[in-house]
């Protein structure tokens, strides 16, 4: 399933003529490029694969606090700096999110992916964008499959709350904190393979309504 709006020409263009030039240059060691992407985990029941004969009732968590996590992930060493609140993020945490990027001291030229949020697209984060010598790159609309950190989110969800029962915020909070904490360590090898730059993109001819 893709978003109805997604325009698959115009994001075969931009993957085209954007984004592999630039993680080619980052692949040969020229550059460094970033996907930047913010998650809402909500304290809500998530619910894996069920098949049961008998009734079952499962407990969830009462109210929906939220645990924000606006990431920034490398592509080539999927690196992940983070900021995090419960919450909102704003434009001033994707200004805090450049400045920890710049502070890297990498030594190359940097460029940003992300999406057309209001708050990432503003005139605050543009400014601080230039201060720090940091190109922001705005993917198409409503183009997820080419956001690389979304695949994280997948995978966040998968490990920490697919069919997980926390009674409150904290160890819901923990365990998130504790598997972004991992993604160089426990998780590697498998975000590596999940974490290709290979891009999966749309044909009209595919289009079917549901």
């Amino acid at each position: 399933m893709i978003p109805a709006k997604a325009n698959p020409d115009v994001q075969a263009t931009y993957l085209h003529h954007e984004l592999q030039p630039r993680l080619t240059e980052a692949q040969a060691g020229q550059r460094a490029v970033f996907f930047v992407d913010a998650a809402h985990f909500v304290l809500a029941p998530f619910l894996g694969f069920l098949w049961s004969f008998a009734r079952v009732f499962l407990q969830a968590p009462a109210g929906r606090q939220r645990f924000n996590v606006l990431g920034a992930l490398n592509a080539v060493t999927h690196e992940l700096v983070t900021v995090t609140n419960d919450t909102y993020i704003t434009a001033e945490s994707v200004c805090v999110l450049l400045r920890k990027l710049a502070n890297l001291n990498l030594g190359l030229p940097l460029s940003v992916f992300l999406d057309n949020a209001r708050y990432q697209k503003c005139a605050l984060v543009r400014e601080t964008a230039a201060l720090l010598n940091i190109e922001l790159c705005f993917l198409p609309a409503y183009s997820p499959n080419l956001n690389l950190i979304e695949r994280l989110w997948k995978f966040v969800k998968k490990q920490c709350l697919y069919s997980k029962y926390y009674p409150e915020f904290a160890p819901f909070q923990q365990a998130i904190t504790d598997c972004l904490s991992q993604t160089q360590a426990r998780h590697k090898a498998a975000l590596d393979s999940l974490l290709t730059l290979k891009f999966q993109t749309f044909e009209k001819a595919k289009f079917v309504p549901a």
